[in-house]
């Protein structure tokens, strides 16, 4: 088996980066979901399930210490980062409440006029991680902007299996995970406790349950009509708490990932 893709979301719920190599930090891959979009007058987060696209919506890191906006009609914007303890804002992802770094008025107009709606955009730094739930995890364990783990896993061949029984190929960056795994049977993920890629060991800590973003076409931005693949996923992957695929992580350790380095199943 060996790490055959690797993905991160700079800004939480937009186009997925692919990436050949990526620091591993105990909230995430480096980079990963550090800055979210939000309502300006609520603080509540924005993704896909409300604005579907968001999907076509590009964040790339500038270095450490800036993030590229991109999108069709509209001109890029360079955003720095902000100051950590500069503007904090109040924001809501799921139940958890937080003081976030506001990133300015220029990013806040930029994304304002792309979405359609008055917004805010914010940033995580390191200090401000949050807590993993501490039913499956450490207190200390955190998080940045994720919906509530620092990985999710995938393995290839269980994307494989679903295509086959939705009947089109479906892309990877559907499910947006940062770890792909090939060369182990459809689902082998499941049945994971602990791995190792290159030297980094991850615990294998809870079945991701997947929601509407699945059914988004990542390249158009739009809700599929006949809800595939979530549909196909309730006829065999639902269980008590939802619909699964997919494995959330937690690293036990920093590093450095590259593509193509063995896995390694512990437990």
């Amino acid at each position: 088996m060996h790490l055959s893709s690797l993905y991160r979301f700079p800004l939480k719920s937009t186009a997925a980066e692919p990436l050949q190599r990526a620091g591993i930090e105990r909230i995430g891959l480096a980079g990963d979901r550090r800055w979210m979009v939000v309502d300006a007058a609520s603080g509540a987060f924005f993704t896909q399930r409300l604005l579907p696209s968001m999907a076509l919506l590009t964040a790339r890191w500038v270095g450490e210490t800036a993030l590229r906006l991109q999108a069709n009609g509209m001109p890029d914007l360079l955003v720095e980062v902000p100051a950590a303890t500069a503007d904090l804002r109040g924001v809501r992802i799921w139940r958890e409440s937080a003081l976030m770094p506001d990133a300015g008025d220029d990013a806040a107009q930029w994304l304002s006029l792309l979405l359609g709606r008055p917004c805010r955009l914010v940033y995580l730094p390191s200090e401000r991680a949050m807590q993993v739930d501490t039913g499956y995890a450490r207190v200390g364990e955190r998080t940045a902007f994720t919906d509530g783990f620092p990985f999710l896993l995938i393995g290839q061949a269980s994307l494989d299996d679903l295509s086959e029984k939705v009947g089109r190929p479906l892309p990877m960056t559907r499910f947006r995970p940062n770890l792909v795994v090939s060369g182990a049977a459809p689902y082998a993920e499941d049945q994971w406790r602990r791995i190792r890629i290159g030297t980094v060991e991850f615990r294998v800590v809870k079945p991701c349950s997947r929601c509407i973003i699945t059914t988004i076409d990542p390249l158009l931005g739009v809700r599929g009509e006949d809800r595939e693949p979530l549909a196909t996923l309730q006829s065999y992957r639902k269980g008590e708490g939802g619909v699964f695929f997919g494995q959330n992580l937690i690293a036990e350790g920093e590093g450095e990932l590259v593509v193509g380095m063995p896995v390694e199943v512990l437990d």
